[in-house]
């Protein structure tokens, strides 16, 4: 969804002249070596240009060549030789001259995780695959020169017997698998609500920080009582009406404190995953009568762009392997599942619905399918105001 468009990928590793004059012949587009940014400095490519201007930040390096063993360069066999000499980790700098007719690409260092491109795909398909980190793309166009969509994309899969993935598809695997977190720092914390322990951890890809209040001794225990809230400065700081997130917050703490083992998450996923500042222009946008759902959508984002994956990995860390999840929210019974986590209960967490948030809960509960009962009950005296955001 991101380009819209497919590229035809191959581990270099395995690059052959066929290989070459497949993508040439069939795809039609640009043949790129995307390359991780070790390797780029390990042969000093230098950026195509200082200022990348492009919308999609595709970060391309001075084209290359192979110093021997190459004609013109242009040709499939030309080409598969540079290819060969750029991954070979006994080539250096010397054995490549520069401008050529390969394109090197520079992957983010996260990978898919910090940048959802073909660029970083390529790279993490060959690394996943356990071969060299390095992998050649090569857009796909139609016949007429049209950019391929998804629908010519699946046609063209079946014509030439070849497996279709997406960047969306990757990136939840590696969130799966991989260990994005790492704790940093635990400490005594005592609240309203009673005493907690406060653990704190960091992102390893992106620059994100998360705390998990832990009551009781949780590690081992079964059907722990979890709340896995998103941050909400308007909601749990300032009290906004606009929300319920704060007196869910409120209401979490008091329940894992009256149950005597349990952990509150408090993840860094405001406004949804979609951040403070753009949370404040969906309120704007709001205030013209659109609902919060459609305030995201206006805006370019999706409904909900939070991710639970990292909060799995939390929680995992943590010991848990069956829990009891605090939520209205369904999306969060399967996005909580995996990594040795197991919901066994949607435990709600309702609050009374006022005016200023009826709304945004009709939004809540028709657009995102939260179980809101209360609204129901009390609708008749409820009058719909401008919206929020939605339940964390």
């Amino acid at each position: 969804d991101r380009e819209n468009e497919g590229d035809l990928t191959i581990a270099a590793q395995f690059v052959t002249p066929e290989a070459i004059n497949f993508m040439a012949t069939h795809a039609r587009g640009l043949i790129c070596l995307c390359l991780t940014p070790e390797r780029c400095d390990e042969l000093a490519l230098r950026p195509m240009t200082e200022h990348n201007e492009t919308p999609l930040g595709t970060a391309f390096t001075v084209s290359i060549e192979a110093r021997d063993g190459v004609s013109t360069g242009i040709s499939a066999a030309d080409r598969a030789r540079t290819i060969q000499v750029a991954i070979d980790p006994g080539s250096s700098p010397h054995d490549l001259v520069q401008p050529g007719h390969v394109f090197p690409l520079r992957a983010k260092p996260g990978g898919v995780l910090q940048r959802s491109g073909q660029t970083e795909a390529a790279v993490d398909l060959a690394r996943l695959a356990g071969v060299i980190p390095a992998g050649i793309v090569c857009e796909i166009m139609n016949e007429d020169g049209t950019m391929a969509r998804v629908p010519d994309l699946t046609v063209f899969s079946h014509q030439h017997d070849l497996k279709m993935v997406t960047v969306a598809d990757l990136i939840e695997h590696r969130r799966r698998i991989e260990k994005l977190v790492e704790r940093v720092v635990s400490v005594r914390l005592p609240t309203d609500h009673g005493e907690f322990q406060a653990i704190a951890y960091r992102e390893l890809i992106a620059d994100k920080q998360h705390v998990a209040l832990i009551k009781g001794d949780v590690e081992g225990a079964e059907n722990v009582l979890v709340r896995v809230h998103s941050e909400c400065l308007t909601g749990d700081v300032f009290h906004s009406l606009r929300c319920d997130c704060g007196e869910q917050l409120e209401l979490a703490l008091a329940r894992i404190e009256a149950e005597g083992t349990g952990v509150l998450l408090y993840m860094a996923q405001e406004g949804r995953g979609i951040g403070l500042l753009n949370k404040l222009k969906a309120y704007e946008l709001q205030e013209t009568g659109l609902d919060t759902v459609e305030a995201n959508l206006e805006l370019g984002f999706p409904a909900d762009a939070r991710e639970w994956g990292i909060g799995n990995q939390i929680l995992a860390d943590l010991g848990l392997t069956t829990i009891r999840i605090l939520t209205n929210n369904p999306r969060k019974l399967t996005g909580l599942d995996g990594f040795g986590l197991t919901v066994v209960e949607q435990v709600p967490i309702e609050v009374e619905p006022q005016a200023e948030n009826a709304r945004y809960l009709t939004a809540k509960r028709e657009k995102l399918g939260h179980t809101i009962t209360k609204l129901h009950h009390q609708g008749a005296r409820l009058e719909p105001q401008p919206d929020r955001e939605i339940d964390t």
